[in-house]
C-alpha cells in the first residue's frame, strides 16, 4: 500500500468510495485545509485504471490547493473522480451514493462541477449532502462555473497579450483553441466579440458544430496535432490535462499558451522548454480559478445568509425575500474573475524580476500565502 500512496504523500486524506448497489467507485483526495475547507469539483470520466484515475485526482486536487490560495480565498484544495462512463453509468442512485460519501468527510471537501458532471448532477448529490455548491439555480446556486472560468482566462490571455505585445486587445490575433466544451466554447465567444480570428479542435463533433453554428467565422481543424501545427499567435489548451508535451511544446508556433485545462504541464520540465522556445505561458491554475471564484462565492453567500437567519442566541430570524436571495452575486463573482487579469500579470512579472519560468513563480505566491496564512490556522477541521 505505501506504494500505491507515495505520489500522494503530502495530501492530508485519500479516501476511496465504493457503492456496490449503484457501481459507484469513486475517490476523493484533499489535499490541503491549511487555508479552509477543501473545495474542488467531481471529474466522471472513463479512467482506463484505478491508478490512472489517482494519479489525476492527486494531481488535480494539489492544483486546487494553488488555485485557490492564488486566487486569494479562504480555502483549500481538493478533487473527486468517479470512474466510468457518465453517458452510461450515471444515475440519481449513484450520485447520491457518492452523495453520502462526500457527506461521511463531514465538511473537510465540498464538490462542484467538472468534466463529466453538471449543476443537474449536484442538486441529487445535494439530496444527501451538506457540502455541495455549484448547483442549479432554481436550488439556490451559482448555476454553471463554466461562463465565469471562460471569462477568467480571457482576462489572463489578455494580461499575457500585454506582456508579449504591449496591449491587452487579442484584435488580429489567430488563437487556437483545444477544446470547445463547457468552457471553451464560452471562451470562443470573447475572442470572437474581441475581434481574434479562431481556430478550433474537438473530439466531439456536436461540440464543434455548437460552435461552428453559433460563430460562422471560427475555422475548424480536424485535430489537435492539426492544430498545434498551425500558425497560431496563442494556443488555449482546454480539454483535458498533460496538454503541453515535449512534442507539442516544440511543434507550436504561438507566442502565448494559455487555457482553461487543469494540470497542462505534462512533466516537469516543460515550463523550462516553454521559455526557452519564447513562449510565454500563462500558468493553468492562475487563469481557470473564474469557477472556482464562483462557486466560492456561492458558499459565502450560503454563509452571509445563514448567518442572517440566526440572532447571536440562536433564534429563528424572519428575513425578506431579497434578503434571503442575496447570497450568491454573479456581479460581485464577476468582478473578482476579472482580478485575474492583475493577478496574471503579478505572475509575470515576478517570473521576469526572479528569472524564472511563470509556473514557478505563481507556485511560489501561492505557497507563500499558503505558508503565512496556513501555520495560522493548521488543518481545517469541521466546527
Amino acid at each position: 500500500m505505501s506504494d500505491v500512496f507515495e505520489p500522494g504523500s503530502e495530501h492530508e486524506q485519500v479516501v476511496f468510495a465504493h457503492d456496490p448497489g449503484t457501481g459507484l467507485k469513486a475517490i476523493i483526495a484533499i489535499h490541503s485545509t491549511a487555508l479552509g475547507p477543501a473545495l474542488g469539483g467531481t471529474r466522471f470520466h472513463p479512467y482506463a485504471s484505478t491508478a490512472d484515475a489517482l494519479r489525476d485526482v492527486l494531481n488535480l486536487s494539489r492544483g486546487m490547493s494553488y488555485k485557490a490560495a492564488l486566487a486569494g480565498l479562504d480555502l483549500g484544495g481538493g478533487k473527486a473522480v468517479i470512474i466510468g462512463d457518465p453517458a452510461t453509468t450515471k444515475s440519481e442512485a449513484l450520485l447520491r451514493a457518492y452523495g453520502r460519501h462526500v457527506q461521511s468527510l463531514g465538511g473537510r471537501y465540498y464538490t462542484a462541477c467538472d468534466v463529466g458532471t453538471f449543476s443537474v448532477d449536484m442538486d441529487d448529490i445535494a439530496r444527501e449532502c451538506s457540502f455541495v455548491t455549484g448547483r442549479t439555480v432554481a436550488h439556490g446556486g451559482a448555476g454553471d462555473s463554466s461562463v465565469l472560468t471562460s471569462y477568467g482566462v480571457f482576462q489572463g490571455m489578455r494580461a499575457a497579450a500585454t506582456v508579449a505585445w504591449g496591449g491587452p486587445s487579442l484584435e488580429g490575433r489567430v488563437v487556437g483553441v483545444a477544446g470547445v466544451g463547457k468552457v471553451g466554447s464560452h471562451l470562443v465567444r470573447h475572442l470572437v466579440e474581441d475581434g481574434a480570428s479562431v481556430v478550433v479542435t474537438d473530439v466531439s463533433e456536436p461540440a464543434v458544430e455548437r460552435v461552428r453554428s453559433d460563430f460562422p467565422t471560427v475555422r475548424v481543424v480536424a485535430s489537435e496535432a492539426a492544430l498545434v501545427a498551425a500558425q497560431l499567435d496563442v494556443y488555449a489548451p482546454c480539454a483535458m490535462g498533460d496538454a503541453l508535451t515535449d512534442t507539442v511544446v516544440e511543434a507550436l508556433s504561438a507566442r502565448i499558451v494559455c487555457g482553461a485545462a487543469n494540470n497542462q504541464l505534462a512533466h516537469p520540465g516543460v515550463e523550462k522548454s516553454l521559455e526557452e522556445r519564447g513562449i510565454l505561458y500563462a500558468p493553468d491554475y492562475c487563469v481557470n480559478a473564474g469557477g472556482l471564484i464562483q462557486v466560492a462565492d456561492e458558499l459565502e453567500g450560503r454563509s452571509l445568509r445563514s448567518s442572517r437567519d440566526e440572532d447571536p442566541e440562536g433564534r429563528s430570524l424572519r428575513s425578506s425575500r431579497s434578503e434571503r436571495l442575496e447570497g450568491f452575486s454573479f456581479e460581485r463573482a464577476h468582478q473578482r474573475t476579472t482580478g485575474i487579469f492583475d493577478t496574471t500579470l503579478r505572475v509575470l512579472e515576478l517570473a521576469a524580476s526572479d528569472g524564472v519560468p511563470p509556473a514557478i513563480a505563481a507556485d511560489r505566491l501561492a505557497e507563500r500565502r499558503m505558508r503565512e496564512v496556513g501555520r495560522l490556522r493548521g488543518m481545517w477541521l469541521p466546527r
